[in-house]
C-alpha cells in the first residue's frame, strides 16, 4: 500500500468509522428482500463482500442464524464490525475477513448466498460479477446493490459528476445485460427508497462531517468537500439515479 493510499484509507476511516452504515441502506427493506429470495438451501453458506462496518453482515447472521464471511479490506472497519458483532452476541456467527474482495482465493462453488451493498462499484458491476460468479454454487443467489441510472435522459450536472466519480455507472437495463453475459439470470430488481439514503446515511454523515470539518485538512477535507457535492446532487436529482438491488441466480 502506498503512502497516499494509506492516508486515503485513514481519511475514510475517520469519516465513516463511527457510522452504522457506509452507504444507503435499510434493514426493513433488506429483510423484505431476503424473505423473497428463492434460496434452495436450508443452511446457506453466506458471504458479505465489501461489508464495511457490518450492517449487512449482522442482519444476515441474525436472519439466517448462520455463519457469515464478512470481507473488507480496511482494518479499521473490520475492528468496528468485530465490536458490533460482540455487542450483539453474534461474534460466533460473523467472521470478519481482511481481504481484497476482487481477488478471493476461495474454492469455486463455496458460497450459496452472496450479499454486497454499495461495494461492487470498486470493481465495476461487470467486473464484480466476473470475479464473483465462480464463488457461487450453481443456482446460488447474489443480491448486489449498484448505483444505477433510472433514465436515459441524464441531467447534465449529475452526469458530469458521476462521469468523474464512477465512469462505469450504467443503467438498470445495461446492468441486467451484463449480468446475463456473466452467467447470471436476473430474478428481480428493487430500487432502494430515498428514505434509506436520508434517514440512514446522508443525515448521519452530514452530522459527522460537521463534527470533523473544523479541524479537517488534506485528504479528509477533500473527501468531505466531494461528499457535500454528492449529497447536493442527490437532493436535486434523486429521481434520475440511485441504488438498485439486483437479485441474480447463478446459472
Amino acid at each position: 500500500m502506498t503512502e497516499t493510499e494509506a492516508l486515503f484509507n485513514q481519511a475514510m476511516t475517520d469519516l465513516y468509522g463511527g457510522l452504522d452504515r457506509l452507504g444507503p441502506g435499510d434493514d426493513a427493506f433488506a429483510l423484505d428482500l431476503l424473505a423473497d429470495l428463492p434460496l434452495p438451501f436450508s443452511h446457506p453458506r453466506i458471504a458479505d463482500l465489501g461489508c464495511g462496518t457490518g450492517a449487512g453482515s449482522l442482519l444476515l447472521a441474525r436472519h439466517f442464524n448462520a455463519p457469515v464471511r464478512a470481507v473488507e479490506q480496511m482494518p479499521g472497519f473490520l475492528e468496528t464490525l468485530s465490536n458490533r458483532a460482540r455487542a450483539a452476541g453474534l461474534d460466533g456467527l460473523v467472521r470478519p475477513t481482511e481481504a481484497d474482495m476482487g481477488a478471493l482465493d476461495w474454492p469455486d462453488g463455496s458460497i450459496d448466498l452472496l450479499w454486497s451493498e454499495g461495494a461492487a462499484y470498486t470493481l465495476t458491476f461487470r467486473g464484480a460479477l466476473e470475479r464473483w460468479r465462480g464463488l457461487l454454487v450453481r443456482d446460488g443467489i447474489a443480491a448486489i446493490s449498484e448505483m444505477s441510472w433510472f433514465t436515459d435522459a441524464r441531467p447534465a450536472p449529475a452526469a458530469a459528476f458521476w462521469a468523474q466519480e464512477y465512469p462505469a455507472m450504467a443503467s438498470e437495463a445495461e446492468n441486467c445485460k451484463a449480468a446475463g453475459e456473466c452467467g447470471f439470470a436476473v430474478l428481480e430488481m428493487r430500487r432502494l427508497p430515498e428514505s434509506a439514503w436520508w434517514d440512514n446515511f446522508y443525515r448521519p454523515l452530514e452530522a459527522r462531517m460537521a463534527e470533523l470539518e473544523p479541524s479537517a485538512s488534506g485528504l479528509l477535507a477533500g473527501v468531505i468537500d466531494e461528499t457535500r457535492k454528492e449529497i447536493a446532487l442527490f437532493r436535486e436529482f434523486s429521481s434520475e439515479y440511485g441504488y438498485t438491488f439486483y437479485v441474480l441466480k447463478a446459472v
